[in-house]
């Protein structure tokens, strides 16, 4: 049975989906765009810190399934530029600590509200 779960602490869905859905101990996190759930908008800058809010909203999701970004076992990252892959690589590095999970990283041509970064995740229990 699938369970959604639902954070306060990240931007709400804005379609038809849910934050996160929990089947068989694992979490299926939706694209976080780098969205403030506090204001509404993206962080000043660029895609460093882009990519910081968008594991802010990743973080609070998965603490709301009582999980860290140490269950992640797998992250898609899709970004607006490839140019831009440098930069939002050496934000995600610093978010977890010790084993990476496995990742797939895209260009694609536009992102919702033209965000530069929009990155998934799947955590297990």
């Amino acid at each position: 049975m699938k369970k959604v779960i639902a954070s306060n602490n990240a931007p709400a869905a804005i379609g038809p989906y849910s934050q996160a859905i929990e089947v068989n101990g694992m979490v299926f996190v939706s694209g976080q765009l780098p969205i403030d759930p506090q204001t509404g908008e993206f962080p000043e800058g660029g895609i460093k810190e882009q990519t910081k809010q968008s594991f802010e909203n990743i973080k609070a999701i998965l603490s709301e399934a009582g999980l860290t970004t140490d269950n992640i076992v797998k992250t898609t990252v899709l970004l607006a530029d490839i140019a831009d892959f440098a930069g939002m690589n050496e934000v995600y590095a610093t978010q977890f600590a010790g084993t990476f999970p496995a990742r797939s990283a895209f260009a694609v041509r536009t992102l919702p509200k033209n965000a530069l970064v929009e990155i998934e995740v799947i955590a297990a229990r």
